[in-house]
């Protein structure tokens, strides 16, 4: 399978040969702020499997302090991917074009989501971060 995706004014483009995992929406204030919504939509990716196509001069990047942050496309705002250490690590999933075979299958930090915000019965919700495995 390959995915496509793109910013709002399609001067970055980019290419994922392989499916989307690990779906989540994080209702953090943080990704509030950094998605302008009430949430993240965001699926993890195999770095080796993804490519910018064009566009990549436009990249605008956050690294915090632990070495996560997102990329933005300098001319239009969109947040495309998130990366680690300069890594695409994971993208969004407003940018993803088409059907990418995907759900969200769990929604994280939902116990610091906004106030106005409703989320509806027989969701997978977790206070914080997803629990560690074993």
């Amino acid at each position: 399978m390959t995915i496509s995706g793109e910013c709002f004014c399609g001067d970055i483009t980019y290419e994922v040969s392989d499916n989307l995992r690990d779906a989540r929406s994080c209702h953090c204030s943080r990704c509030r702020k950094a998605f302008s919504s009430q949430a993240s939509a965001y699926a993890l990716v195999d770095p080796e499997k993804f490519k910018w196509k064009t566009g990549e001069d436009l990249l605008v990047s956050y690294v915090g302090e632990h070495g996560f942050g997102l990329q933005f496309c300098g001319k239009c705002g969109s947040t495309l991917c998130g990366i680690y250490k300069g890594i695409v690590h994971g993208v969004t999933l407003g940018c993803v074009n088409g059907d990418p075979d995907i759900e969200i299958g769990h929604h994280i930090f939902v116990g610091s989501k906004a106030a106005w915000e409703v989320l509806p019965e027989g969701l997978t919700m977790y206070d914080e971060g997803l629990p560690a495995t074993d």
